[in-house]
């Protein structure tokens, strides 16, 4: 397995400041979100240039780090269509970014049927998933024309919230460039928290051949909400998740999610030792 972080998790810095940290505390990727993470100059489409590409491609290097994903993590299902063309640009620049920084991976989530991205009933809904399809489309034909990977990341509050929902959304595009960002906590809810171990097994049984990437955390449930956190800090078991990445993946990425900078290195400890 190669453990990354999430970048924009490590301490506040500047990005190389934050490569070197992730570096020093023994991770050897990176999730790579360029808005959470860049405050000293402009990442909008039109500074994605090959030039910051191959910039950043050196600098990564330079510590011996890979970025496993470049997240775009916007809203394809919105419901004005000029947001819409806006938020296909946003993709489209981030996988002709991707392809220079030699980054295989763009991911994102898959929305919700309204301007605020928050979660309703119609989420659910096959009418949301058809807008999602139609909208998602060009982007992944985009992806095969830079031969950069596309992959969706199923979330339970979001209309692809399962996994075969998501294989639904495999099948309709149709396409070798589009995979799944597999996150077994982001597959739960307060109300099927209590199977968790039946959900995730189910979403790697659908998805497992589809898997390019995984993301791990940790979870309590709060009231009526699912709360996340670092690797070894919440309820969660790792056991089938982990013999899944090591028997059927071998060296895959994944990177930790939720953790801060005084628990991170411990995180990555605890899923490399955990039995």
């Amino acid at each position: 397995m190669q453990i990354g972080i999430r970048l924009h998790d490590a301490a506040p810095g500047t990005m190389e400041e934050r490569v070197k940290i992730a570096h020093d505390q023994g991770f050897t990727c990176v999730h790579l979100a360029l808005s959470k993470t860049v405050k000293e100059h402009s990442v909008e489409n039109s500074a994605l240039t090959p030039g910051y590409a191959s910039y950043l491609r050196k600098m990564f290097a330079k510590y011996e780090m890979d970025i496993a994903v470049l997240g775009c993590y916007l809203n394809l299902a919105h419901p004005d269509p000029e947001e819409i063309k806006k938020i296909q640009e946003r993709y489209f620049a981030h996988l002709r970014f991707a392809s220079i920084l030699g980054c295989s991976v763009v991911g994102t989530e898959t929305g919700a049927p309204n301007a605020e991205y928050r979660y309703e009933p119609a989420c659910h809904s096959e009418e949301a998933l058809e807008t999602f399809i139609k909208n998602f489309t060009p982007v992944v034909r985009c992806a095969e024309k830079f031969g950069v990977i596309m992959a969706i990341e199923p979330v339970w509050s979001h209309i692809v919230y399962n996994s075969k929902q998501a294989l639904k959304v495999l099948k309709a595009i149709d396409s070798p460039n589009l995979r799944i960002i597999l996150d077994p906590v982001n597959l739960l809810s307060v109300e099927n928290s209590e199977n968790r171990e039946q959900v995730i097994g189910e979403a790697i049984e659908d998805l497992g051949q589809y898997t390019d990437v995984l993301h791990m955390k940790d979870f309590v449930i709060e009231g009526d909400r699912v709360v996340s956190s670092a690797p070894g800090t919440g309820v969660m078991k790792y056991d089938r998740i982990l013999e899944f990445a090591r028997k059927e993946k071998p060296y895959i990425q994944m990177t930790i999610e939720d953790s801060k900078p005084d628990n991170a290195e411990w995180s990555r400890k605890f899923l490399e030792d955990y039995h």
